[in-house]
């Protein structure tokens, strides 16, 4: 599926994007905390973050609010919902900065923690890799890249299992016909890479300390560090 095409589905899904987390991510919030719990600072260091595929905000919010002297760069190919992200920090325009970008087509700038949550899986395994080195070039001595994403399974079989207890779960909880089917229309511009890929990508792009530190079925947190 082509970016535009990526774009206009999320510009379509900013009205209820926010209330379906917690529906759409079963383990909602095991899945964010430990990405947080991996930043590899004090609460009260002040450092630069970069939220690659930001959305509306919701990781730079746990974030920020865990840190609150970091300072936040949100990038997003849809500047409707970067426009509901600078509604959510509204109150602290100091602390947040909006890009409006495709981040597959190369980073600028230095950070000292790049983030990413349920995004970078709409790139191919080529532009992944491309990826994990522009965020290695970005990020300081020290650095540190966590990425929260879902991934595919390592075989057919594990995969049809994935999906099987994802949609199993998502109706237990609740989530209405009109927002499943919105996640599935959503769900055609994935292109999911297996996990075991990923992290060679990132060992390959000159990480260390490359692990996945939770998974549960597709949904997995992994991270690697610049030495």
């Amino acid at each position: 599926m082509h970016i535009a095409s990526v774009k206009e589905l999320f510009d379509r899904s900013v009205p209820t994007y926010d209330q379906s987390r917690r529906q759409l991510i079963p383990c909602f919030d095991d899945f964010y905390r430990t990405a947080i719990e991996l930043v590899p600072f004090q609460p009260g260091d002040p450092f630069r973050v970069l939220d690659l595929g930001a959305g509306t905000g919701l990781l730079s919010r746990f974030i920020s609010e865990q840190f609150p002297r970091a300072h936040v760069t949100l990038m997003d190919l849809s500047s409707e919902m970067l426009a509901k992200a600078r509604e959510r920090f509204a109150l602290e325009p100091e602390r947040f900065a909006f890009m409006v970008q495709d981040y597959s087509k190369g980073l600028q700038g230095s950070y000292d923690l790049v983030v990413s949550a349920l995004s970078i899986h709409h790139l191919d395994d080529a532009q992944k890799a491309s990826l994990f080195r522009s965020i290695f070039g970005v990020l300081h001595k020290g650095g540190m890249f966590i990425n929260a994403d879902q991934v595919l399974g390592a075989s057919e079989c594990i995969d049809r299992i994935y999906r099987e207890v994802w949609l199993r779960q998502v109706k237990e909880r609740g989530v209405s016909d009109a927002e499943l089917n919105a996640a599935k229309e959503r769900m055609k511009a994935d292109r999911l890479g297996t996990l075991e890929r990923q992290l060679t990508f990132l060992s390959r792009a000159g990480f260390t300390e490359v692990n996945c530190w939770y998974q549960n079925y597709s949904f997995a947190v992994y991270s690697g560090r610049k030495e």
